[in-house]
């Protein structure tokens, strides 16, 4: 403490008394006590307030009346207080025992007499104020933050940008990211400031402390004249130079500099930037402002203050090491002098002996002299604390030798302070540590005196609880429930454990449980019942003790389960993924359902995922299928199948191509992860299957037979060689399906050789001759006249694959290698300069592209003689993008027409080349002139289409080996166009070469003569050369082609598939019936029979036939489009039709499969509702409209708003009648009792009263429905509104007629009364037993909805038979209540219900209040209905009388509590004390007194009581009364907002009353039921019954397990059982590591150790070299054995480890290794073998990973450091991939934080990264902290990006809120998009 000014003094007085006034109020009500020395101790504490807040010496301010005044105020407040005491002795007592032992040294403010204090200093969270500077140690080094311990075992937090000064952080930051760890390190000694207080969220009554350690703070009013040689002063380094270091202490004023020599060698910590470093004063240079230190250790701790001249209080830093002495001794503590002005105190943890005992006051003598460090300073009340702590006085903090949670026996007690605590001396090694057990932890029952229960010296048993770093105190318990249970931290809790817990709070989440030591755990919901439950407080009882299982254990957060099933497995866990082994077999819980299978988690988070694979989801013969490279062999290529089944399968060589020459180039090139997109399933063996990626296979799969029914003659189908043979060759199809093609028919030129004409493997044309079905025979043909391509699919695959070549030559690089193609578009012209002149032709060369070379054919040269080096613009005819080469041509037609387009630009190149192209279509025969001859192909010129540049093959797939014909330049030939440029193309115009014959009778004179025979009407043989879903393509006559709709290949439209026996090639006879329109050039022709018997006249008629529709006409047409809400449908080629969803049918099974039922090409019926002429369009129904009249409804369908059910157009809802069935999705469930809002058509909605929902009766009729849902309902009134809308009442209950399912095969049709509706007022009538729901909560009553149209009102004296407290509480908005109907006026339809249940029984009121069957003395049963604190209100059984007990009528002893005791509800008997019937008043009483006496009397009241329970039918188990002798037949159960137990028996439900233990929960509904239909039996007959449901229960048990072992046997019954079994397996199989492991582990089964090595061993010589594969998992299963049967286990692994090294890649088996040390938790050598891997592999981002993984799950430290080191060893390009890999492991593993700031720092350099910000979003979304998504979204949608992407990013934000449900949120997202949108287009 510090002199006072004068002017302090002045303000005193007044504070003074303030808080004198206030401290003793609150002291003076909590301390009393009638013992003489107690008293004397709480006066002591009383007088704790009247010590100042820092007393330090001089006189009081205030006057002797003003003293006066105070005493005698305070004397009267004692005096009342005194007298409150008495009354709450107990409470109070427990009050005092929590006073914990830092209260007594609690800040005081000036003293208010003249003495010295009593009590020393101390800081707490009451007194602590911004401000304040303080000395503390740090605790923790957190990636954002530190957490420093601080005096009085206060923790406080710094933050990152408090840690330094500003002019420091930025530089630190820039240069490391977690700069902190770099600095700081935990046991480090800082001086801070409090810069402010907040209130702790989690936690209340706690505060956060902020803390800065910035030095401008702390050395705020330093300057260099105050600083003297000798000082220590605390800086940072700032720079680093070569001599030394340059330190700033926070001031601009001065700077320090500590030479390198001066510096201590520090021995494992590196000098940094920003360091926090102290040194003591050498030398000042007040010239140059430079402070000179040296820091070394030993003068630095001994360096004392010298005292100067006027020091302020500003001077004093905490840890500052003065000299002082002695000036008084406080009750706890001393008080010193230093510095000559200042004065402080040292509290009696910080004294020089830290086991003071209780003389430790003799060891401190007046005046005498010690050393201590300033503890804290506050300017505000210029006080100061000291320590003589030795560790700290040496500038040390204290070690700790002790851990939270060791438990140590023989703990010495030092010290007994009375009332408060123990000071314990705990044996830890290697030196003792002192401890503090606070009064509260003593015992479980408070202790009076402990000084008499604990003497000093004495040996007690003690539990630690936390530890104060800066005191290096320990805090202790003693109690005796510290040492039960195996849980007392959270340490202690392991995944899987099972454990008791007792309920201590119920929520709408779940269940908190408390672990015997304290530990708290949450049971979600949906673990607190094996199903779920609706009211989690009928499950769980506050107080309960139950059975539980712990789920996970991270971050301190403990979940349980309570699911009998988990609880009560004998199954192994899966805690870690490491965990999870193959063939495990487990439990588990599913957490999430998808539509390709469920989501299982299993214990700390451990999640995996069940596919649902069914027959559909296998791979089939004949479907196209992708998947990756697995591996290349010399014969085939190895690919992983993509499908749920995981298969494998082979594509030899022959089948990568069509072409010969391109398949072998491809797989010159394939490399092991290449992907093929299509790949068709050839054949299935096992689970090997053959694939093929030939084009034309996958391009006509769905044509391709695999059987000999689906073959029909004169059809062409694609195939493959399989063999060939002198007289013929064999062609394949799919799976083993083969046709035979004999050598007469295999070439058109008998003489041919078939070895020269075809190879095995070759794609080929089939010609079918003729298909034999009895002996399976099938002959083809392969000749080229009869087999040509009518398309160019053969010269497209061409192109196609060069392009995938080139792509794949150059995927060593960075891609760009083909980048240069861009500047070569075919067509355009490109500069260059001649090379070298070939015979051939010259080559050119491009500046900008030096690897790529053109060339000139002397036919393409035009005529011109160039020379070398001159420069040329020439026209490109053609890229070989895999040879990097261009043809280019300087013929003046070509290079012309470009240089005009190069001259006006690229944009108007790409339109140019478009118009050139233009009036090309399909299936036109052109000119063409060859240009070049290729190998393979020809380049064709078209001169009448402006030269446009073509390609055409010049062999076939049945002609690959044939001789080719010879071409020449110039040459014209006819060509068809088969594809227009496009991507799928290469970009490229394709053409198919016409035959010579053709082309010789194709003249222009011919053709005119052949076009002119057709006409509409005639009849055409023509050749099928497509078949779509739709309509069937033909070419017919010479170049003519045509297309049959789908609805002209039958007469009726009822065909479901009428193309499906139509074959391409296959001929056919039809009629045209319209001419080739301009565009597509194709006739429209028909095949229906009564076209094809009719003549061209009808032909004629029936294209011109009008469009004449009439509502109501029933017409059938073909789908040919279905989405989610319509299909479409062609009625015929120019009209069509749309079928709403809700319209095609009214069960919600078909409802919901809509788009399965309505496949393209289906046929559907269905009946016109509404005809648009314009559109040629019609609405159709699938249901009879009924007695709709029949009218022509012109125009179209317009889309309305309208609110609810109200629609605004009646044509919209014509055809909707009562008593129609209609199919319904569920729009909106309305509020409250509203019901539901159903959609029935595109714009018509219906209703459904709430009690039109369900048949029964049910407490909540609207569980189970959901929006979207779809729904079958009944049309029960169509009214009109006065403004003109139409209001739709619907009904969703079974029992209606038609309402029944189709599929339901019987339906009760007695449907109980209960059940029923009463629609009319004239159904009701007095006494009528109804139910309803509630609708509306009166202060007066309710009202309740009977059915659609009656209401009844129920006043509030009927609602119960008691009082009701708050109507609306216990009647809330939809609750079914049962009653009886009291009175009807059928006038005013007034309804008039009660829910009394004297009413229901038909007794009279006073009959049931007839005091005259009581008497005094009667031993009474009941319930409780109200608990208050003057006695208990009690119901008694079979009446409706109240009676009171008296809270001193409840027991023979005191209670104190009665509503801990007692609760509403419990069921209780007592013995009537007194009557006073002109009150209504029974008075009872239940003291066990009462009872005693009256013993007969109970047994007799008992006897009647069950008397009268069998004879009324009465069953009362505490559970639930159930009358069932009522007259009116009806079951009312009297247990409020329960349905009836007929009801819960019946629907088997899943969750037991509480009373009923769990191993009789399966019989508990029955047990009730039995129970109500049969008189009480004795209790040996009740015993007998259920040992025979058990010993039925064993039986069925038995033999269910008898079968289950059968059914085993059975499926084992190939496996192996014999050494000699095996032998054959392994001959068969020689290269399979699973039998050689499977031979393995028989022998190991057998104890035949050496054995299992030795197959081993001859496995790994067996097993083909090139199968490493193979191989590696031999060595897998080696390292297995060695590990569990070597000797020494470690050793015998590291020997074939390193065998293993030799003959397999190194990674996989480090990685193999590291798998099984693993997988066997020997975490040490795990983590030795992962520091060898990162050495060995340190290039390889996955053994990093699998670095920091193991950190995480250990959960250990160092992973900045392994980041750091990975990131320096990785190449650059994987720093992304490892970076944002870490980041993830930390959000499910690790810290949160430390993940973010990785994302962070990857956004930092890479913002436009969408993909880093999606997985960012995704593990914040995984975490569920709304606010922080939400920002990071906005900090997402706020950068610059393309649109692509920010439609990403506003797509997954609007996900994410409409996931939460906030439609204000979601309405933002939207209006933030729009913004987004309307900015980029201004």
């Amino acid at each position: 403490m510090a002199a006072s000014s004068k002017k302090f003094h002045k303000k005193k007085p007044k504070e003074e008394k303030q808080k004198f006034n206030k401290a003793s109020k609150k002291q003076f009500k909590t301390k009393k006590d009638s013992n003489d020395a107690v008293k004397s101790e709480a006066v002591a504490l009383q007088l704790e307030d009247d010590v100042p807040d820092f007393p330090r010496g001089g006189r009081s301010s205030l006057s002797k009346q003003e003293r006066d005044e105070i005493r005698a105020k305070v004397d009267a407040e004692f005096e009342a207080e005194e007298l409150a005491l008495k009354k709450n002795k107990w409470k109070k007592l427990q009050k005092r025992s929590q006073v914990m032992p830092d209260d007594l040294g609690s800040l005081f403010g000036d003293g208010i007499t003249g003495k010295l204090p009593r009590y020393a200093n101390k800081i707490t969270l009451k007194n602590i104020s911004p401000g304040m500077k303080l000395w503390g140690v740090v605790a923790e080094v957190n990636e954002k933050d530190l957490v420093i311990s601080l005096p009085g075992g206060l923790r406080g937090l710094v933050r990152a940008a408090d840690a330094l000064d500003s002019v420091l952080s930025n530089e630190v930051e820039s240069n490391e990211g977690n700069f902190l760890k770099n600095i700081f390190y935990t046991g480090q000694l800082v001086s801070c400031i409090v810069l402010q207080l907040d209130d702790d969220k989690r936690e209340t009554g706690k505060r956060k402390i902020w803390l800065s350690l910035r030095l401008s703070l702390l050395h705020k009013g330093f300057t260099l004249d105050a600083v003297q040689e000798g000082m220590v002063l605390s800086g940072y380094i700032k720079s680093i130079e070569d001599h030394g270091y340059i330190l700033h202490f926070g001031l601009s004023t001065f700077v320090g500099f500590l030479a390198k020599d001066g510096q201590a060698e520090n021995r494992d910590i590196e000098v940094r930037t920003g360091q926090f470093v102290q040194g003591v004063i050498r030398r000042i240079d007040k010239t140059r402002k430079v402070v000179y230190l040296s820091s070394d250790p030993d003068t630095v701790s001994k360096s004392v203050t010298k005292d100067l001249k006027g020091i302020s209080l500003d001077l004093l830093v905490p840890g500052m090491l003065v000299n002082a002495s002695v000036r008084s001794i406080l009750e706890n503590g001393i008080m010193l002098s230093f510095l000559t002005y200042f004065t402080g105190t040292v509290d009696m943890f910080h004294l020089q002996n830290i086991f003071p005992n209780k003389k430790w006051k003799d060891d401190y003598n007046q005046n005498k002299k010690v050393n201590a460090r300033i503890l804290f300073i506050d300017p505000s009340t210029r006080a100061v604390g000291l320590t003589l702590n030795p560790h700290l006085v040496h500038n040390k903090a204290p070690s700790s030798h002790v851990n939270i949670g060791d438990i140590y026996d023989q703990s010495k007690v030092v010290r007994v302070d009375r009332g408060f605590g123990l000071l314990l001396d705990i044996p830890s090694k290697p030196v003792s540590t002192p401890a503090y057990v606070n009064a509260s932890d003593v015992a479980e029952e408070e202790v009076r005196k402990l000084e008499k229960k604990y003497k000093e010296g004495s040996q007690v048993r003690v539990r630690i609880l936390g530890f104060r770093h800066l005191e290096g105190l320990a805090t202790g318990i003693i109690k005796a429930s510290a040492f039960e249970g195996p849980v007392f931290t959270h340490s202690d809790v392991k995944p899987g454990m099972v454990i008791r817990a007792k309920v201590i709070a119920l929520d709408s989440f779940g269940a908190i449980v408390q672990f015997p030591g304290g530990v708290k755990a949450l049971c979600p919901v949906r673990h607190m019942s094996e199903f779920e439950i609706a009211k989690p407080g009928k499950k769980f009882k506050i107080g309960a003790e139950l059975v539980f299982r712990v789920l996970g254990c991270k971050s301190k957060r403990i979940t349980v389960t309570y699911k009998k099933t988990l609880v009560k497995s004998k199954l192994g866990i899966i805690s870690s993924y490491a965990d999870a082994a193959e063939g495990l077999i487990t439990h588990g819980w599913i957490t999430k359902i998808e539509k390709h299978g469920c989501f299982i988690r299993f214990y700390n988070g451990v999640q995996g995922f069940a596919p649902r694979i069914s027959e559909d989801d296998m791979v089939k013969l004949g479907s196209v299928v992708s998947g990756v490279v697995e591996r290349l062999t010399p014969s085939a290529v190895v690919i992983h199948v993509n499908s749920k089944a995981h298969l494998t399968g082979t594509i030899s060589n022959e089948h990568l191509a069509d072409h010969h020459e391109r398949a072998a180039l491809l797989k010159s090139v394939l490399k092991p992860g290449y992907k093929f997109d299509q790949l068709l399933v050839l054949d299935i063996e096992g689970n090997n299957i053959l694939l093929s990626a030939k084009y034309s296979l996958i391009n006509s799969a769905e044509q391709l037979p695999s059987d000999i029914s689906q073959i029909r003659p004169n059809t062409v189908v694609h195939g493959y060689v399989c063999n060939l043979i002198e007289t013929g060759c064999f062609v394949r199809f799919l799976g083993r399906l083969t046709g035979f093609t004999p050598r007469s028919k295999a070439t058109d030129d008998h003489k041919a050789n078939l070895s020269g004409a075809f190879y095995v493997g070759q794609s080929v044309r089939s010609n079918v001759l003729d298909v034999n079905g009895e002996t399976t025979r099938i002959t083809l043909s392969l000749k080229q006249s009869c087999c040509s391509s009518t398309d160019a699919a053969f010269i497209q695959e061409y192109f196609l694959l060069e392009e995938k070549i080139a792509m794949l030559q150059s995927s060593g690089s960075d891609g760009s290698e083909l980048k240069w193609v861009d500047g070569f578009n075919i067509g355009s012209a490109i500069e260059g300069q001649i090379g070298e002149a070939k015979d051939i032709g010259v080559v050119v060369s491009f500046d900008k592209y030096n690897d790529v070379l053109g060339f000139i054919t002397h036919y393409q040269l035009g005529g011109l003689t160039l020379e070398a080096g001159s420069i040329v613009q020439a026209a490109v005819l053609d890229v070989s993008k895999a040879e990097r080469l261009v043809d280019l041509s300087l013929k003046p037609e070509f290079v012309k027409k470009f240089q005009e387009e190069s001259y006006k630009g690229q944009t108007h190149k790409k339109k140019r080349k478009r118009e050139a192209s233009k009036d090309l279509e399909l299936h036109q025969t052109v000119n063409a002139v060859v240009e070049i001859v290729k190998e393979h192909y020809l380049v064709l010129a078209i001169p009448e289409y402006n030269y446009a540049i073509g390609y055409a093959s010049v062999a076939d797939y049945n002609t690959q080996k044939f001789p080719q014909k010879q071409f020449v330049n110039g040459q014209r030939v006819i060509a068809t166009v088969m594809a227009l440029p496009s991507p799928a193309t290469s970009g490229r115009l394709l053409l198919l070469l016409n035959s010579i014959s053709e082309v010789t009778e194709t003249s222009s004179s011919k053709r005119a003569k052949k076009k002119s025979g057709y006409n509409v009407g005639s009849l055409v043989s023509a050749e099928i050369t497509e078949v779509m879903p739709l309509e069937l393509r033909l070419k017919f006559g010479i170049g003519f082609r045509g297309r049959v709709h789908i609805t002209e290949a039958n007469d009726d439209n009822v065909l479901e598939n009428p193309f499906g026996n139509f074959k391409v090639g296959q001929t056919i006879t039809a009629r045209i019936v319209g001419k080739a329109n301009q565009k597509g050039r194709l006739w429209d022709l028909s095949i229906k029979p009564k076209m094809l018997a009719g003549t061209g006249e009808i032909g004629i008629k029936s294209t011109l036939e009008e469009f004449n529709f009439s509502t109501g006409q029933l017409v059938t047409g073909y789908v040919y489009k279905v989405d989610s809400e319509w299909a479409w449908l062609t009625i015929s080629s120019h009209v069509k039709a749309q079928l709403f969803i809700l319209d095609s049918a009214s069960e919600p099974n078909e409802l919901q499969q809509f788009q399965e039922r309505f496949k393209v090409g289906k046929s559907v019926s269905g009946h016109v509702l509404n005809v648009n002429k314009d559109k040629k369009l019609l609405r159709l129904v699938r249901r009879p409209l009924g007695a709709l009249s029949i009218r022509n409804i012109d125009g179209q369908d317009k889309r309305r708003g309208q609110s609810d059910n109200n629609i605004s157009d009646e044509s919209v809802t014509a055809h909707v009648h009562e008593g129609d069935i209609l199919g319904g999705r569920i729009s909106k469930l309305l509020p409250d009792v509203g019901g539901l809002l159903v959609q029935i058509g595109p714009n018509t909605y219906g209703r459904v009263h709430f009690t039109e929902l369900k048949d029964t009766w049910e407490s909540d009729p609207l569980s189970g429905f959901y929006k979207g849902q779809f729904v079958k309902c009944k049309v029960l009134e169509v009214s009109h509104t006065v403004k003109g809308t139409i209001h739709i009442d619907l009904s969703l209950r079974l029992s209606l007629d038609g309402m029944l399912p189709k599929n339901s095969s019987e339906f009760c049709s007695d449907v109980d009364s209960t059940s029923k509706r009463a629609e009319k007022i004239e159904d009701l009538y007095p006494n009528m037993a109804v139910q309803g729901y509630v609708k509306n909560v009166t202060p007066k009553g309710c009202f309740i909805l009977l059915s659609r149209k009656l209401d009844a009102k129920i006043l509030l004296s009927n609602l119960s038979d008691g009082y009701i407290d708050d109507p609306k509480k216990e009647f809330p908005i939809g609750k079914l209540v049962a009653g009886w109907v009291l009175a009807v006026e059928p006038l005013s339809r007034r309804v008039e219900v009660t829910l009394k249940k004297s009413n229901t029984n038909g007794t009279s009121k006073s009959e049931i209040n007839d005091f005259s069957s009581l008497h005094v003395g009667d031993i009474v049963c009941g319930k409780i209905r109200r608990v208050e604190s003057y006695g208990l209100f009690i119901a008694l059984d079979h009446t409706n009388m109240v009676g009171l007990c008296h809270v001193s009528e409840l027991s023979d002893d005191h209670l104190e509590n009665i509503q801990a005791k007692y609760g509403a509800g419990e069921k209780v008997t007592a013995k009537i004390l007194k009557l006073d019937e002109e009150r209504h008043r029974i008075s009872l009483g239940m003291k066990k007194s009462y009872f005693a006496d009256d013993i007969d009397n109970q047994i007799h009241s008992k006897e009647e009581s069950d008397e009268e329970i069998e004879g009324s039918g009465v069953m009362d188990d505490g559970r639930s009364i159930i009358l069932t002798d009522n007259p009116h037949g009806m079951d009312i159960e009297f247990e409020a907002g329960a349905s009836s137990v007929l009801a819960q028996a019946e629907s088997r439900a899943s969750i037991p009353p509480l009373e009923v233990t769990l191993d009789d929960i399966e019989h508990s509904d029955m047990d009730i039921l039995v129970s109500q239909n049969q008189t009480n039996s004795n209790e040996a007959v009740t015993i007998d019954e259920k040992n025979k449901r058990l010993a039925k229960k064993k039986a069925k048990e038995e033999r269910e397990r008898v079968i289950r072992a059968a059914e085993e046997r059975q499926l084992e019954k190939d496996v192996p059982r014999t050494a000699d079994e095996f032998e054959k397996i392994v001959r068969s199989s020689p290269n399979s590591s699973f039998v050689w492991i499977k031979y393995m582990a028989f022998m190991l089964n057998s104890a035949d150790i050496e054995k299992a090595r030795a197959i081993a061993e001859r496995s790994l010589r067996t097993i083909n070299i090139r199968e490493e594969n193979e191989k590696l998992n031999i060595w897998v299963a080696y390292f297995n054995l060695e590990n569990q049967y070597g000797n020494p286990a470690e050793e015998a692994v590291q020997k074939i480890f390193q065998r293993a090294l030799q003959y397999c890649d190194p990674k996989k088996v480090h990685f193999a290794l590291l798998g099984m040390y693993e997988r066997t938790e020997q975490h040490i050598l795990a983590g030795e073998l992962l520091d060898k891997m990162t050495k060995k592999f340190k290039h390889s981002c996955k053994v990093w990973l699998r670095r920091v993984q193991m950190l995480l799950m250990q959960q250990q430290d160092g992973v900045q450091s392994v980041v750091n080191r990975a990131l320096l060893c990785l190449p650059r390009h994987k720093h992304i991939k490892f970076i944002s890999q870490t980041a993830i492991l930390e959000f499910k593993s690790g810290v949160p934080d430390r993940g973010r700031s990785m994302f962070e720092g990857i956004l930092r350099e890479y913002p436009k990264r969408t993909d880093l910000w999606s997985i960012y979003l995704d593990q914040e979304i995984r975490l569920g902290d709304e606010d922080v998504i939400r920002s990071l979204f906005e900090r997402a949608i706020s950068l610059s990006l393309p649109p692509k992407k920010m439609k990403f990013l506003f797509k997954k934000y609007l996900d994410f809120e409409k996931s939460l449900g906030d439609e204000e949120r979601i309405e933002s997202v939207k209006q933030k998009a729009m913004n987004y949108v309307e900015s980029t287009l201004t």
